[in-house]
């Protein structure tokens, strides 16, 4: 079902006729002459003088002055009136082919996801609503910062998203977690991304930079969204500190065979001079004791929130993320830009969010 305030088509057309017409706006001659019934004068009027022919025959003409639809104009040329009075008031606007009631995405919007191509939901919520019914698929096959997603979810209707870049896919996914709760995880499923540690090997024998995105997200963090300059910090999150205060866990990934305690000692420095709280070492392969070690004299870091005492260093690895393991942390703000809240909706969808490139 279309939305009321959104008609296009046949009924904004019948909308313009009506506006036409109204107050005996339409004529009852056409241009040019004709030979027939047409062309003939009626009620002492001559249209083929005018240049002009009736729009109808001699019969149809009579009816509507019989019903007292004609509007006798001072030229003595008749016209019709609406059947529906033209009622500037009461009609209901029809949205035309430029929409300029919906605000754009910009360094203000509360919406606002740092993603270049970024939508505003109520743009995409129009467009679904105007197109689709509840319980209808929305595919989006660039799906980006999930907008359309977002916007599809809150409509009820069943969704399809698919993205190449694997900080897309993350970011969709902690988009739908801030929207609508935890809970709407399990409505969806996520294809493409590494389920065991041959495909993590796969991934990054194919692209370090996407394998270092994805293991960054399986910690909760934002991955950096260049992959130079980065100092050895490939994502960062963050945790409430106080009311105004927030704190940092930097994040670095190394996918390689050979990892030495130089890292954790370089990743401990790096904490050092940005300032930050805590740092997480990603690895691919064991950790020898070497790093455990480096690790262990890294210090410890006490959360004011509640005087919990982390390692300022850890170290873990992708098959224990793979397993469900996480590092000892704060309780972790969902990264990027928060997208605004929805009221909680019945998640009635199985639905798919697709990597496409492994």
């Amino acid at each position: 079902m279309i939305d009321p305030m959104t008609r296009v088509g046949a009924e904004a057309r019948r909308l313009a006729r009506r506006r036409h017409v109204a107050d005996g706006n339409e004529r009852q001659t056409g241009p040019e002459t004709r030979q027939g019934e047409t062309g003939q004068p009626w009620r002492g009027v001559n249209p083929t003088a005018a240049g002009r022919h009736w729009r109808v025959g001699h019969a149809t003409l009579e009816q509507l002055d019989a019903a007292g639809r004609l509007y006798w104009q001072k030229n003595g040329m008749p016209r019709e009136l609406a059947e529906e009075p033209y009622m500037p008031d009461e009609r209901m606007a029809v949205v035309g082919d430029v929409w300029s009631d919906i605000s754009s995405i910009n360094a203000g919007a509360v919406e606002r996801l740092d993603y270049p191509t970024q939508k505003p939901v109520a743009l995409l919520e129009r467009i679904i609503s105007a197109s689709s019914a509840v319980g209808d698929v929305v595919l989006d096959p660039f799906c980006g910062c999930g907008t359309t997603v977002d916007a599809a979810q809150r409509l009820s209707r069943r969704w399809i998203g698919i993205d190449i870049t694997y900080i897309a896919v993350d970011l969709v996914e902690k988009r739908l977690q801030h929207t609508f709760g935890a809970s709407v995880s399990g409505s969806y499923t996520v294809h493409g991304i590494p389920r065991d540690l041959g495909a993590a090997r796969a991934l990054f024998n194919q692209s370090p930079f996407d394998f270092e995105r994805w293991a960054v997200s399986l910690v909760g963090a934002q991955p950096n969204e260049k992959q130079v300059g980065d100092k050895g910090v490939d994502g960062v999150a963050r945790f409430q500190i106080d009311k105004k205060t927030t704190g940092r866990l930097l994040v670095s990934v190394k996918g390689g065979k050979t990892v030495t305690p130089t890292f954790v000692r370089d990743l401990l420095g790096t904490v050092e001079s940005q300032k930050a709280e805590m740092g997480v070492l990603i690895m691919m392969a064991q950790p020898s004791a070497g790093v455990i070690d480096a690790a262990n004299h890294g210090g410890t870091y006490t959360w004011p929130a509640n005087n919990m005492v982390f390692p300022r260093i850890q170290v873990i690895t992708i098959q224990e993320l793979l397993r469900g393991v996480r590092p000892a942390t704060p309780l972790l703000l969902l990264p990027y830009i928060q997208a605004s809240r929805a009221a909680p909706q019945p998640y009635i969808q199985d639905t798919l969010l697709t990597a496409e490139n492994t």
